[in-house]
């Protein structure tokens, strides 16, 4: 069996990291096997799904390195759909029914009110002809519903262990609306059976939908595919994800400056018990993914832990890995200056602050109490080209001379230099800013 999976967002919106979260346990399980990863475009809501959210979600979906084998959109397999459906309807498996959503939502109230679950009734069965035509007359149309079989459904989740659904407690699921439009749950099961689809990896608020969908599967004459529920995600104070961080885009992050790798390093631990580390690669990451490794409880997403990971992948990135990138920026050639730099990242376009430093302008920042001591320094400067054993010298040279150390020794020298109390080590940093531009800051000069 060839693992497929699929990721199946509707493009009504922009993807949040609970869609990354989704895409990728479905990229990195099928990747991991072998398999191929299916993009599926739920494009059934025509009013509100849009050809520029569609090309958003490709766009965040490149962005994080999910690459898709295939893709498709709902909306041009309507004829699949309708055939599914005149086919179960043939077999009285679908019934029309014609309560309003009022009408509907009073039975609701009166079952809940009686003590009793809200389970539809049914009432649509016993309707007579002359009942029909009376509502059709109303100008009524009806709305579709799939008859459950009232057995138990009964599989093996990925995630979850043993799970089971006993129909006879759910209400049949209306599948196609009043005004002839799809709901999600047949569209879904003849696209799967289609497009042979292995596993379903999707939220377990899913669970319930999935014994409705596996019995419409089997009605098809379909292959059931192995299911993963994973928990979902909540925010770090245990408090609801979608009404907060949850609506964070990845456009907003992407935008941010946040490296693709380090959302995708912490949401491939998150409801694991496996620690989250920074992982430079995708192909490292499907190697270390496992499915049966996500717990049940839910997940906690902190969107600080994001930029803290960030921090750690660019410190461990290789300069092969950003040579292009500094390029762009005009940075220095050559893997000294990255490796030198990176050490004090926590966005990869903090590097635009380092080469300020370096190229200037910079006003330099020396006190009253150490303006002897910077005059010293600037007579006591290694003259000609700097290399990085320079600021070692120069240090012990003005050591040996004023008694200085420490803080003391070197924090009117970085001050003078870069005008700032922090930064790159000096050693690396000075013959960067080389011999010109350190006696002109030496000197209080602020042309840089």
């Amino acid at each position: 069996m060839t693992v497929r999976t699929r990721f199946a967002p509707s493009p009504t919106g922009l993807l949040h990291v609970g869609n990354a979260r989704a895409a990728l346990f479905c990229y990195l399980f099928a990747k991991g096997q072998g398999g191929d990863f299916i993009l599926r475009m739920d494009d059934t809501d025509e009013a509100r799904s849009t050809p520029e959210f569609a090309e958003a979600i490709k766009t965040d979906l490149a962005w994080l390195g999910l690459d898709f084998d295939e893709t498709f959109k709902q909306s041009e397999r309507f004829d699949k759909y309708e055939a599914a459906f005149a086919d179960l309807q043939a077999r009285g498996l679908v019934y029309a029914c014609y309560e309003t959503p009022d009408e509907l939502e009073r039975k609701r109230k009166r079952q809940l009110a009686r003590g009793m679950p809200p389970v539809y009734d049914r009432a649509a069965l016993a309707l007579s002809a002359d009942d029909i035509a009376a509502f059709e007359a109303e100008g009524r149309t009806p709305h579709y519903r799939f008859k459950l079989s009232g057995k138990a459904i009964v599989w093996d989740d990925m995630v979850r262990g043993s799970q089971k659904i006993e129909t006879a407690s759910l209400s049949d699921p209306v599948i196609r609306r009043a005004d002839g439009t799809w709901l999600y749950t047949l569209p879904s099961v003849v696209d799967d059976i289609d497009a042979k689809i292995s596993h379903v990896i999707r939220g377990e608020d899913h669970v319930t939908n999935s014994g409705a969908q596996i019995e419409i599967i089997e009605a098809l004459g379909g292959d059931v595919p192995v299911f993963a529920h994973f928990s979902l995600m909540l925010a770090a104070d245990g408090g609801a994800l979608s009404k907060r961080l949850g609506s964070l885009s990845l456009g907003e992050l992407r935008d941010s400056g946040i490296e693709p790798m380090s959302l995708n390093s912490l949401i491939a631990r998150l409801g694991t018990a496996d620690p989250v580390e920074p992982v430079q690669d995708m192909p490292t990451l499907i190697a270390g993914f496992d499915m049966t490794r996500l717990g049940r409880a839910p997940a906690r997403f902190d969107a600080e832990d994001v930029t803290r990971l960030n921090a750690r992948i660019l410190h461990d990135m290789p300069y092969q890995a950003a040579a292009a990138r500094l390029a762009e920026m005009n940075a220095p050639e050559g893997a000294a200056f990255w490796d030198s730099v990176k050490g004090n990242l926590t966005l990869f376009k903090d590097v635009a602050d380092i080469l300020h430093l370096i190229k200037g302008p910079v006003t330099p920042v020396i006190e009253a109490d150490d303006a002897d001591y910077v005059s010293a320094a600037l007579a006591a400067l290694p003259q000609g080209e700097l290399t990085v054993e320079s600021w070692s010298e120069w240090t012990q040279r003005l050591k040996e001379s004023t008694g200085r150390k420490g803080r003391a020794l070197f924090m009117p020298l970085r001050q003078a230099l870069t005008g700032q109390a922090h930064g790159p080590e000096m050693q690396h940093l000075l013959p960067l800013i080389g011999y010109d531009k350190a006696v002109a800051r030496l000197q209080g000069k602020t042309e840089g």
